[in-house]
């Protein structure tokens, strides 16, 4: 049995399509309101914040694969996540479930340095300390051998269907609906973005490789880094028109936030739109060779072809 803890976002969904096509049937999809993708998925309701429903979601699992998201709501994410890794890790143990955790980069230091799977946590707001804490909690797990665990992290999402990041919301989502795209901040420096698709491919590839335990591995990215102005320049190859676009400078953000909730809670984040974001995923790359990327002009027609 193969578990898929928070099934109903993006990830999880293709996850759960990788690991039939590929790896098993045998499919457990959990979430508040689970809904099978496979006639033959089984569904969990749960609420992985009550540690004896996180204990039911994966008693009987070979693997378990955290990929629950959350609205971007730091209030929330203290409130909820340390509790939910915790509560998972302790079921894991108990079942001698393995573990598959997909994570992202909010507590990566926001400079043009290259995110390497040795960067140090540097988080400059509420929500990277709170991926700080929930990856340092696993990260002590694994080291105390209390469960066999391995941390899959990715950057910013762009991808199709129920994608969400700020690339899908301010460029992708306005350009296929015919508006003008907002960039954040700035159009000239490139941008490490994960296809979604791939991201899931890879996590399920990795939790099906024994030898991937134990560590952290950022998952692939195309290497061939695009800025803004060149990924909208490749939407104007795919929708043969001229797509012009507004930057919106930090302030936007910082006063804007003052007002608009959402605004607010992206703003930490900003620094990383200032300089070139390189997220190095090389380490994947030589120990899975074969693995097909798709890249930024792959991505970009599929979202608005």
């Amino acid at each position: 049995m193969h578990t898929v803890l928070g099934a109903n976002g993006p990830i999880g969904e293709e996850l759960a399509k990788e690991l039939y096509r590929t790896f098993t049937r045998d499919i457990r999809l959990v979430s508040r309101n689970p809904a099978k993708i496979h006639d033959t998925d089984q569904l969990v309701k749960a609420d992985l914040t009550d540690p004896e429903a996180a204990a039911r979601a994966v008693e009987g699992s070979e693997v378990a694969y955290l990929t629950v998201g959350l609205p971007m709501d730091s209030e929330l994410w203290e409130r909820q996540f340390p509790v939910m890794m915790r509560n998972v890790i302790d079921a894991c143990a108990t079942y001698g479930t393995k573990l598959v955790f997909f994570d992202n980069t909010y507590m990566y230091p926001g400079t043009t340095t290259p995110q390497t799977e040795s960067t140090r946590f540097e988080p400059n707001g509420r929500k990277g300390r709170v991926r700080a804490e929930i990856a340092n909690t696993l990260l002590a797990a694994m080291a105390a051998g209390t469960v066999d665990a391995v941390i899959c992290r990715a950057p910013e999402f762009y991808g199709p269907g129920k994608t969400k990041s700020l690339t899908n919301s301010l460029v992708f989502d306005r350009i296929k609906a015919g508006k003008r795209p907002f960039v954040p901040v700035s159009a000239k420096t490139v941008r490490s973005l994960i296809w979604t698709p791939d991201a899931s491919r890879a996590m399920a590839l990795i939790g099906n490789t024994p030898d991937a335990y134990g560590q952290t591995w950022h998952l692939p990215v195309d290497p061939h880094r695009l800025t803004y102005a060149e990924l909208i320049g490749v939407a104007e190859a795919v929708t043969g028109r001229r797509i012009p676009y507004t930057v919106l400078p930090l302030a936007v953000f910082t006063v804007g936030g003052r007002f608009v909730g959402p605004l607010g809670e992206v703003e930490e984040l900003l620094p990383r739109y200032r300089g070139d974001n390189v997220f190095d995923s090389s380490a994947f790359t030589k120990r899975f060779p074969d693995f097909a990327v798709t890249s930024y002009r792959e991505g970009v027609t599929e979202i608005l072809a």
